[in-house]
């Protein structure tokens, strides 16, 4: 069995599109995904820094997670994109490596955010006279900070377990990016413990934040079911079914990933699940947790006033 030196080994990404037929269609999908991602986060990062109704503990963590957002589609997707135009599908074990520790810090990151933001959530509707202390500023950074610390935490600690293996056999990694699981399915040693590590540090960093998320947002929704307004109790659910769609979205595929025996795994299964998570998520955030908002729409419509009356007095200047 031909073992390969883990420091010059250069693996080579199956990807995304491997069906000719259908290729063409889903790298046209994928682009449009990571643009709308792009700007729809961009955009909220905008409002939220400009306008000052937006300077609360809501839209701070929101105007986190936009910018964990754009750097986590953007681990993945351009190198999936160019790939793709260029006809090649290799990767060196220097960018395998950053790749996986930038997406494993960042998707870390992203699921203490979430599961955080859900306690803001809860604690802003059943406890709406304490917010102002709960949800502090100095509280606000305390969670933007535990938050990175975590992600850093999971990428510092699970990159090396995954790149530290030599490989053997082949270095085609059957993905579409340097998962962590699918990197380690190349290993020519016992995985066990390694596994087992990244099994426990999984479970903290997936089941704890989604079971936050559970149980805040039933507290909510039983607050919100006692409220006297018929109005106010749809208005409460229909955000609260939108978040909670969103949230077990990326929090469902991420535990099938990383938590689910391997027996029920395929390539293809965890290629679609990791769409879910890495890709979909990032677009889906900003348009659920913010653009569908009627205060962010306002701002928007307000902004881009702003820049009209700009441009007409710019050109009024110039004539």
């Amino acid at each position: 069995m031909e073992i390969y030196n883990t420091s010059s080994t250069d693996f080579t990404l199956r990807g995304l599109f491997n069906r000719k037929d259908t290729s063409g269609l889903l790298f046209a999908i994928i682009s449009i995904i990571f643009f709308t991602s792009i700007i729809a986060n961009g955009v909220m990062i905008f409002l939220i820094r400009t306008d000052s109704r937006f300077h609360t503990p809501m839209y701070f963590l929101l105007n986190h997670l936009s910018y964990i957002d754009i750097m986590y589609i953007s681990t993945i997707v351009p190198k999936m994109l160019v790939d793709y135009m260029l006809n090649q599908r290799t990767i060196s074990f220097v960018g395998c490596t950053a790749q996986q520790f930038l997406y494993l810090m960042l998707v870390g990151a992203e699921c203490l955010l979430l599961g955080l933001m859900a306690y803001d959530r809860y604690v802003a509707i059943c406890n709406p006279l304490r917010y102002p202390v709960l949800m502090s500023r100095q509280v606000c950074w305390t969670i933007i900070l535990s938050s990175w610390f975590g992600g850093s935490l999971d990428g510092f600690l699970l990159t090396p377990i995954t790149m530290s293996f030599p490989f053997c056999d082949s270095h085609e990694i059957n993905h579409f990016f340097c998962e962590a699981p699918a990197v380690l399915k190349l290993a020519c040693a016992d995985t066990a413990i390694d596994e087992t590590v990244m099994y426990v540090c999984c479970i903290l960093m997936l089941l704890i934040p989604f079971c936050v998320v559970i149980a805040s947002y039933a507290q909510i929704l039983i607050t919100v079911y006692r409220m006297s307004s018929v109005e106010g109790r749809k208005k409460a659910f229909t955000t609260c079914s939108s978040h909670m769609t969103v949230v077990t979205l990326f929090y469902g595929a991420a535990i099938y990933t990383y938590l689910i025996p391997p027996s029920y795994h395929s390539p293809n299964k965890d290629k679609i699940f990791s769409v879910f998570y890495t890709i979909l998520t990032p677009m889906l955030n900003p348009l659920i947790y913010s653009l569908r908002n009627k205060d962010v729409t306002g701002a928007l419509k307000r902004a881009l006033g702003r820049y009209k009356l700009t441009q007409r007095v710019s050109g009024d200047v110039f004539d």
